[in-house]
Formats: structure tokens, C-alpha cells, sequence
């Protein structure tokens, strides 16, 4: 897979400034099966953090309202975009019709027996499954991998591996980390699928982020 946005401008560029996490961040050689993420958020945070879409630094999103954190790296996969072929496959498999993108990159939670002290970094996960989320009429898919070469659970390569209850743990999180006191949720968890599925999601988000960023990849080529 070739690197069209950093090859060789962007890397030039990267030398004097901090290349931007979503589109100056290569997702990776051997994505789907291996790919970078940016963490935004780790399991000792009380404050959701996000990306800014603008200009690539992590802004806060809102302190957590109840106890709730969530139990594993939380961000998301450089590159990609949650557009019409992520939208169209959640119609796909739930036999919806008016699920779109949610025109974020794609999320990912990576599972390590490690504590980090803080987000703002990239690792390397291998994508073993995910959540297929649905937020009002949004698809918001949750790629969940595992850190690479982690000793728990480096050596995991489906999601059925994964003991119950840290799925569970994940569920809780995302069904939960959105409410807001005296308010309905509109988030439900379809589906939870295998690594293959998590590979076509993956590979679906790589080609909507090259369509809606198509002159972007242009102007640096």
C-alpha cells in the first residue's frame, strides 16, 4: 500500500512540523491486517479527549459525567473516513436502508495488560474484530484489536479469544460513555463481528477517505 499523502512532501514537511494524526500519519504497509493507530484516550482518563479535525491537536471533548472509563486504548486509524461504503455495508448486514457514515475517521480500541500514562501517540495493533455500532442513523463502527507484540494479548487473532467480560467491559462503555443526565441514548450495538469483517471495514474506510480526500492526495503527489 503506497503512502500517497506523505511520500515525499509530507515527510519533508514532518522534519520542521507535527504532521497531522489523521492525514499525515500513514496508516500502515500492511493495513488492514496491521495498521497505526493514534490514541486519544487511555483507560486512567476522566475526560474524553478527541482529535481536532482542523488542526490535528487533542481537544476536550467533555469530562465524563459518570465513573464510566474506558478499558482500553481508545482512538483512531489514520486515513480513513466513515463515508458512504462504511454506511452502505452497515445497510448491508442489518438490512437497514438510511444508515450513513458519520464522517469520522474510523475508531479503534486497542487491548494491551499495560497502562499508558497518557494518549497523544501511535502504536501498532492488529484489528482481531469489532462493534457494529449504530448512533441515531449513523454508522460508528469500533475496530477492537490488540497491541502488537503485547504479552496478554498479542497472540489473539479473533475476537472470540478475547475473555467475555473484557468485551463486555467495552460494550458498557460505548452503550454508556455518551449519556447525559435527563436525556434518551440513541446508540445501539448491532452486531459484534470477527477479524475478517473488521478487515472489510477497514478497507471500506480506506477507499471513502480516498474519495473525499481525493484532491488533498493531488495537491501532495
Amino acid at each position: 500500500m503506497v503512502d500517497r499523502l506523505s511520500d515525499p512532501i509530507g515527510r519533508l514537511m514532518g522534519l520542521r512540523y507535527k504532521s497531522h494524526p489523521w492525514h499525515g500519519v500513514f496508516i500502515g504497509k500492511n493495513a488492514p491486517k496491521e495498521v497505526t493507530a493514534f490514541i486519544e484516550v487511555v483507560s486512567t482518563d476522566t475526560v474524553k479527549y478527541e482529535i481536532d479535525k482542523d488542526s490535528g491537536y487533542l481537544r476536550v471533548d467533555r469530562p465524563q459525567k459518570f465513573s464510566n472509563v474506558v478499558p482500553a486504548l481508545y482512538g483512531f486509524i489514520p486515513q480513513t473516513f466513515c463515508g458512504d461504503k462504511v454506511g452502505e455495508y452497515c445497510n448491508l448486514k442489518t438490512g437497514k436502508k438510511d444508515i450513513e457514515g458519520d464522517g469520522d475517521p474510523i475508531d479503534i480500541c486497542v487491548l494491551t495488560e499495560k497502562t499508558l500514562a497518557h494518549g497523544d501517540l501511535l502504536v501498532n495493533a492488529r484489528p482481531i474484530g469489532g462493534f457494529r455500532m449504530i448512533d441515531g442513523n449513523q454508522a460508528d463502527d469500533k475496530i477492537i484489536a490488540v497491541l502488537r507484540n503485547d504479552t496478554v494479548y498479542g497472540h489473539m487473532k479473533d475476537i472470540g479469544e478475547v475473555p467475555a467480560v473484557v468485551i463486555q467491559r467495552l460494550e458498557h462503555y460505548f452503550l454508556t460513555y455518551k449519556d447525559m443526565p435527563g436525556q434518551d441514548s440513541n446508540t445501539e450495538i448491532a452486531a459484534t463481528y470477527g477479524v475478517e469483517e473488521a478487515y472489510e471495514i477497514i478497507k471500506r474506510s480506506i477507499e471513502d477517505y480516498n474519495l473525499k480526500f481525493d484532491n488533498l492526495g493531488k495537491l501532495l503527489s
